[in-house]
């Protein structure tokens, strides 16, 4: 296959893939069909066929490629570098990153439709439950050790308070927007100050007293 070929191909699954969360996002799995994503993408029915295999593959792969952006976006998917960073800075830093990418209208729909159809597809989530929710406690966890290990917090269950924080960060905002639609979703700025106050809240309980 030719350079060319591949980057039609591809160019083509982008379309399609991004013409399917659309569907997928505005109609749920039910009301989705194969013939929308194929008129928004400017395709043949047939070339969705081609690259989706069917509704629920396709379904599968929109989701999966909504995430890992989202993981992307947060930082996840690499090591951190703490550096010279306080524990301050580190979790105010990635608490308001995450509750910015997090919180949108496309990553709440796509969350409930999973929730919805969590009978018929468990594998998938399961897959968004790693994908986020044990990706940021794991991520929480390994700050945890390090700012523990250099006497700057005191804790010996990482996991655990990694836990707490993640839930003291999402807990609240992901309901509002879960059981109130894209009108429960707070704006950047409450976002900004939540996620400055669930730093607060945390740190009193963990940081080395000095």
């Amino acid at each position: 296959m030719t350079n060319g070929a591949e980057t039609r191909i591809r160019r083509s699954r982008e379309k399609i893939l991004a013409a399917a969360e659309d569907v997928f996002l505005r109609h749920g799995f039910l009301g989705a069909n194969m013939d929308a994503v194929a008129e928004l993408a400017g395709v043949s029915k047939q070339t969705v066929y081609a690259h989706g295999k069917s509704k629920e593959a396709l379904f599968i792969q929109v989701v999966e490629r909504m995430t890992g952006g989202a993981a992307q976006d947060i930082g996840e998917d690499r090591e951190d570098d703490f550096a010279d960073a306080t524990a301050e800075q580190f979790f105010l830093d990635a608490a308001t990153q995450q509750v910015l990418v997090v919180m949108t209208p496309r990553l709440m729909r796509l969350r409930r439709m999973v929730i919805g159809e969590v009978d018929r597809f468990p594998d998938l989530g399961r897959s968004l439950y790693e994908s986020g929710v044990e990706r940021s406690v794991a991520r929480y966890a390994r700050a945890v050790q390090h700012f523990s290990s250099i006497g700057e917090m005191q804790c010996d269950d990482h996991a655990a308070a990694a836990t707490h924080f993640n839930w003291l960060l999402m807990g609240a905002p992901t309901n509002s927007a879960m059981f109130l639609g894209d009108a429960g979703i707070p704006s950047k700025a409450a976002l900004k100050a939540h996620a400055r106050e669930s730093v607060r809240i945390f740190l009193a309980a963990f940081r080395m007293p000095g």
